[in-house]
């Protein structure tokens, strides 16, 4: 049984690295180095926590910092949202999104949705111009979250400490009970799940222009 256990810790390494993708386009002939602050407003979607979101919000955060934006972030945007009683169903749309830029004092603002963030990740991304409602910059990614496997991971993990700590006699009840627990603390929210994300974000903003003077 421990050999089986070995390989199945073997495989999870080998396949927990996952894949990337991301593509983006940009309103043409719009000039982005009249652009300063970015308000990152919501991270709608299958997200399992408001943490999680706000650190999704922050992987763009840092792609707009590299591009010499100056990224508001999305809980300091929720705390200004909530005091002037905006109401956060308002953001599921363009134009919603556009009057919480009004409200921000913001010429653009960033609006990120997630319809998948099980197994597999999908997530696309808005910049809107405040001022028209528009488009500015789209962009869409995909990915593996490593969910599933971080739970087969913890699962054999658990499994290997359920039978050390029951001894021959009970070996299959000890591995099944350490299996079971090993296997729900692997669904929390890991680093390699965040890893894949930013992975994603980055592919995502690969068109993002930048405001940065190149030498």
């Amino acid at each position: 049984m421990k050999t089986v256990l070995v390989c199945v810790l073997l495989t999870t390494v080998m396949l927990i690295g996952g894949c990337s993708s991301g593509e983006s386009y940009v309103k043409a002939g719009f000039d982005f180095a009249t652009l300063d602050k970015v308000a990152v407003v919501d991270v709608q979607g299958d997200v399992e926590s408001e943490a999680a979101k706000n650190q999704i919000a922050d992987f763009f955060g840092m792609e707009l910092l590299k591009r010499g934006y100056s990224p508001i972030d999305r809980a300091h945007v929720q705390t200004l949202l909530k005091e002037q009683q905006f109401q956060a169903s308002d953001l599921t749309t363009q134009e919603g999104a556009a009057r919480a830029g009004l409200i921000l004092n913001v010429p653009t603002v960033l609006v990120v949705s997630i319809p998948d963030f099980g197994d597999e990740m999908s997530m696309t991304a808005k910049m809107l111009e405040v001022e028209t409602g528009g488009v500015l910059w789209m962009a869409s990614g995909s990915g593996s979250t490593g969910r599933t496997l971080a739970t087969i991971f913890g699962a054999a993990a658990g499994a290997w400490a359920g039978i050390g700590a029951s001894g021959k006699d009970d070996e299959l009840a000890g591995g099944v009970a350490g299996g079971v627990l090993g296997g729900v603390a692997g669904r929390a929210l890991s680093p390699q799940k965040a890893k894949q994300v930013k992975k994603v974000v980055k592919k995502m903003c690969k068109s993002l222009p930048s405001k940065l003077s190149r030498k």
